[in-house]
């Protein structure tokens, strides 16, 4: 086993603890869901009431929450007499033509996931009814398209960050010299260039998603100053400066080359950086939900980064170094890579086993929910991807020998370019089921 494998072993065991050490526990809970409101939803009421008191089955933000009436006016919203964090005072206006509807929604903490619904009450001599137009019309819920710009926003950021984040290992551990190859150099900025868009894109949609609004709701400022003040849009605007400050490890390693990849500050600031990129991802999705949450964070945590070393030295061998077929290189690159890719396998089934039970909870969550149907394609389409990374491992053992004595043969290495080429458009379908697993409901 060679040194950089050994500080690989070292930094997948000791970052995890890390992550514990400085992270805070989060509160274990599913999307947050409305429990009871008073008045109750299709009360006949006397008169008018002047407010409206929602309880939510978690503490929730007044920032997320938001109140409408039918005609998109937006109510005031504050805390209850008694200060409860899990119920919220909504101020309501007269009513007219003696019914009274508002629409509510709020966004959870932890995911961004936005739940609606429709309240309505009889007034004076209306009677409140259920099977008139009102009742029948669907409750209010975030825009399609909304909905699949978020996905593709997601996507593209796992992607980059995996990219980023393993490509940089990939240079620093395996490869110094690819600091100077172009290919190498222009994959970096690429998925530089890709995550901090994505991030900011995220941002509008995420917005739009929250506000039950459409596709135009996502770009205008107001989306983005109101998404700014939840909790989801904090996360994503930390991810974005996390991006920033990427350029700036970026930047070093295009002009130091190999020389600065081998720097202990700059290692320091690249591990920094994608500290930050790699738990603010994790931050967005489902593994504070469940009986263990501190332990869902780290899993999730093994899983963003054994994803990431795995799938950025794909991209790296495939994009940067296969083409070269330099055989010096093949054999410094190629054993150490498929190590690596071992070891980071191997977080990433451990912790993605954890992270399934942490969410889903039960076997019939996992069968008869949307959100266990996408983890067991996932699992299906992984389980296709270790089949190539299988191939992949095995032409290393038998055949990189001699495609060194025939110096990079091309007819000898284009075998193992297929089965990486192959791996890698498979891991791009793992990232988009992994995208949508964020937006759906959870199992449990």
């Amino acid at each position: 086993m060679t040194r950089h494998v050994r500080r690989t072993l070292l930094l997948l065991v000791l970052t995890p603890l890390l992550y514990a050490l400085v992270g805070a526990d989060q509160a274990a809970s599913a999307h947050t869901e409305l429990v009871s409101a008073s008045p109750k939803d299709g009360a006949d009421l006397t008169k008018a009431p002047d407010h409206l008191t929602l309880t939510f089955d978690e503490p929730v933000d007044l920032a997320d929450v938001r109140v409408l009436t039918m005609d998109g006016n937006r109510l005031p919203v504050s805390r209850t007499a008694g200060g409860a964090k899990d119920s919220v005072r909504v101020a309501l206006a007269a009513p007219e033509g003696g019914e009274l509807a508002v629409v509510w929604s709020v966004v959870d903490e932890e995911d961004g996931h936005a739940s609606s619904g429709r309240l309505t009450f009889g007034v004076g001599a209306a009677t409140t009814t259920t099977g008139g137009d009102e009742a029948a019309s669907p409750v209010p819920a975030p825009s399609p398209s909304v909905r699949k710009g978020l996905v593709a926003a997601r996507w593209a950021g796992y992607l980059a960050l995996a990219l980023f984040v393993g490509g940089l290992a990939f240079v620093t551990l395996l490869w110094p010299r690819g600091a100077h190859e172009p290919r190498a150099r222009a994959l970096l900025v690429l998925a530089w260039t890709v995550g901090l868009l994505a991030t900011v894109a995220a941002l509008g949609f995420q917005g739009a998603y929250t506000a039950l609004g459409g596709m135009r709701d996502a770009l205008r400022p107001a989306t983005y100053a109101e998404v700014l003040a939840t909790e989801p849009g904090v996360v994503l605007a930390s991810r974005g400066l996390l991006w920033v400050l990427a350029a700036v490890v970026l930047g070093a390693l295009m002009q130091g080359g190999a020389g600065t990849s081998r720097s202990p500050g700059w290692r320091v600031g690249a591990l920094a950086v994608a500290f930050g990129l790699l738990r603010t991802t994790g931050m967005a999705g489902h593994n504070s939900e469940g009986s263990e949450p501190t332990w869902g964070a780290i899993a999730d945590f093994v899983h963003l980064l054994g994803a990431s070393v795995w799938i950025g030295g794909l991209a790296m061998l495939t994009v940067a170094v296969l083409p070269r077929r330099r055989a010096g290189e093949l054999a410094a690159v190629v054993p150490g890579y498929s190590r690596l890719a071992a070891v980071s396998v191997t977080g990433i089934v451990a912790a993605g086993l954890v992270l399934a039970w942490q969410v889903v909870g039960s076997y019939d969550a996992l069968l008869h929910s949307s959100y266990g149907h996408l983890l067991l394609i996932k699992t299906a389409v992984l389980a296709a991807v270790l089949l190539a990374a299988y191939a992949s491992r095995q032409w290393v053992r038998t055949r990189l020998d001699l495609a060194v004595l025939l110096r990079g043969d091309a007819a000898t290495v284009r075998p193992f370019g297929y089965s990486v080429a192959v791996e890698t458009g498979l891991v791009l379908v793992v990232l988009v089921v992994t995208s949508l697993l964020v937006t759906a409901d959870p199992g449990r």
